[in-house]
């Protein structure tokens, strides 16, 4: 990917940040940033893995569940701040996002974020390297934990009701139990991925968007299957079907060879485990 690219998509987030509660379509935008619409489209969908309209609506969503939680603001005027003209729809968006009403996620006083703000900063290396490197991925160490968790600040929006803190504790115990990997491009995390060698299961994994389309997770699922946790039926979570809230995630996994199975509730959260059958020894 072009350093440009990378420049343009900077400069597209921090006007969207600049101008949130205003009106964001890509027409305004593209006008604003002197690029054509149809390029900052096909940019910006490809690099950040959502189009700007969904971008907004999950940065406003995630402010406004920020006020629901830390300030007395009325529903009402919460739901106009976020560029909403009644709290009836302001309320159906939210539910059909966070699972529960606003009213509901106020007194539950937990705060958790549907998007972060889009962050692309230091070197991206083997970006332009041709076809796919040899991945080294390793065991994680405490020293690793920034760079992972901005990996995992950049990647929230696969991860319903991720609370930063509880997560932090599991991979630390995770490091400690050698069961988090974490490939880098430099000081760079690029692929991130937590497991279970008791249960079988892949409890966390992400990919850089800058990297999705070489291979990583493929190469992090053979490491875990290969060498890990050969000969046992490994298990994911994710979205259900048709859960407004996923931006591709579901369709990243059962592309893996994950089969959908049970539907779960996690956290309060509706989810489906996948299971990747155990290989067949060959004969």
């Amino acid at each position: 990917m072009p350093n440009q690219t990378i420049e343009n998509i900077v400069t597209a987030i921090h006007y969207l940040e600049a101008h949130l509660t205003e009106k964001n379509d890509l027409d305004t935008v593209a006008d604003a940033l002197h690029y054509s619409k149809y390029h900052l489209h096909r940019m910006f969908t490809n690099t950040v893995g959502m189009t700007i309209h969904e971008y907004v609506l999950r940065r406003r969503l995630t402010e406004a569940a920020k006020l629901l939680v830390f300030s007395d603001k009325p529903v009402l005027d919460i739901a106009l701040t976020a560029g909403y003209e009644s709290q009836q729809a302001f309320t159906k968006i939210f539910t059909a996002m966070y699972k529960q009403p606003p009213s509901k996620y106020r007194e539950n006083e937990k705060f958790y974020p549907l998007q972060l703000k889009f962050e692309l900063e230091g070197s991206y290396h083997m970006l332009n390297s041709y076809g796919d490197p040899a991945w080294n991925i390793t065991y994680a160490k405490d020293g690793d934990i920034p760079c992972w968790m901005e990996l995992v600040r950049l990647v929230i929006d696969g991860f319903p009701y991720l609370d930063e803190k509880d997560y932090i504790q599991v991979l630390k115990r995770s490091i400690a139990e050698r069961q988090a990997l974490i490939l880098k491009d430099g000081r760079t995390a690029i692929g991130i991925l937590l497991f279970s060698r008791e249960n079988g299961s892949i409890d966390f994994m992400g990919t850089h968007p800058l990297y999705k389309k070489k291979g990583i997770p493929k190469a992090f699922l053979d490491k875990v299957m290969h060498e890990l946790l050969d000969g046992k039926e490994i298990s994911i979570t994710t979205y259900r079907e048709g859960d407004r809230a996923d931006t591709g995630h579901r369709m990243e996994i059962k592309n893996l060879g994950f089969a959908e199975a049970e539907l779960l509730v996690e956290y309060g959260y509706p989810t489906q485990r996948f299971v990747l059958p155990k290989e067949e020894p060959h004969e």
